[in-house]
């Protein structure tokens, strides 16, 4: 069985979930699926949720019999050991009403290149096993951080923990598979101590990286490591907010959109480093900050 509660989504979504869930009251859905109608439905759910809010709770073998996920900016689902809890995210942008295309065309005059090649923050990509942070883990990481003009790479690959496989499809995908990662990979936990490190505090930009927030939240949980205190900004519902006609918002859409290259997707250093181009674009266009 499953429950999800939407909130300010398109009309066309509310109604394309009703083929397979009841609603019992305005934006509560009820339904019996299997895990995997259950996934795609949770995709479509992301893919098309415009500006407004879901989440989804649903049965699991755990010690409280249910899990839960959301796309609410303000709370962050942590696996603690298999019991799903919620944290409270302090929100540090808020939504700044009134202004006009015109307006935000003229501010982004104020933006010139040298001004961005002085901003300092990490671009952030992950590659992960699978969705699940509680089932799935951490492959490998890609950042690029940029100190007054400067630019430098972080990349590490990440070991499997005991009794994980990486799936055929995301090997593939990647090109990382079981006996690279085991040969040319370091402990979850080094990894995420040296990424501490590399990002100093500064702002982490990522594209969906709410998907990626999840995935870290729950190995420092795991490692009992000390957690990230950078300002996190997602770049992904500023491009829908202001590029409401593309296609769809897979990144690789986007780039190719805003004529970004990136020869290697789906590498977590390539991501990360066309991911910035991306930022650099936004800051032209439209004066985004971070």
């Amino acid at each position: 069985m499953i429950v999800i509660a939407l909130t300010k989504v398109p009309a066309a979504l509310r109604g394309d979930l009703t083929k397979w869930c009841q609603q019992i009251q305005t934006g509560v859905y009820v339904g019996n699926v299997n895990a995997r109608v259950r996934e795609r439905l949770w995709e479509r759910i992301v893919k098309n949720i415009g500006q407004g809010e879901a989440t989804l709770v649903y049965n699991t073998n755990n010690e409280l019999g249910y899990m839960f996920r959301t796309t609410r900016k303000d709370k962050e689902v942590i696996d603690a050991d298999g019991i799903p809890l919620v944290k409270s995210l302090f929100q540090t942008q808020t939504t700044k009403h009134g202004f006009s295309n015109a307006y935000k065309y003229h501010q982004a005059k104020k933006f010139s290149h040298p001004k961005i090649k002085g901003l300092d923050f990490v671009s952030l990509d992950l590659e992960t096993s699978g969705l699940n942070p509680s089932s799935a883990q951490i492959i490998s990481i890609g950042a690029v951080k940029r100190v007054a003009g400067h630019t430098t790479t972080f990349y590490r690959l990440v070991k499997l923990e005991s009794g994980k496989k990486v799936p055929v499809d995301i090997a593939r995908m990647t090109g990382l598979n079981n006996e690279r990662l085991a040969a040319e990979g370091v402990l979850v936990k080094e990894a995420l101590i040296d990424l501490q490190a590399f990002t100093k505090g500064l702002p982490i930009v990522g594209y969906n990286l709410l998907f990626d927030e999840r995935f870290l939240q729950t190995a420092v949980i795991r490692t009992g490591i000390v957690q990230f205190n950078n300002k996190m900004v997602d770049v992904l519902p500023y491009v829908k907010t202001t590029d409401k006609f593309c296609d769809n918002y897979h990144l690789t859409t986007v780039l190719a959109k805003y004529g970004v290259k990136n020869e290697q997707p789906h590498n977590s250093l390539a991501d990360a480093t066309a991911t910035m181009e991306l930022v650099d674009k936004l800051i032209k266009i439209y004066g985004f900050r971070i």
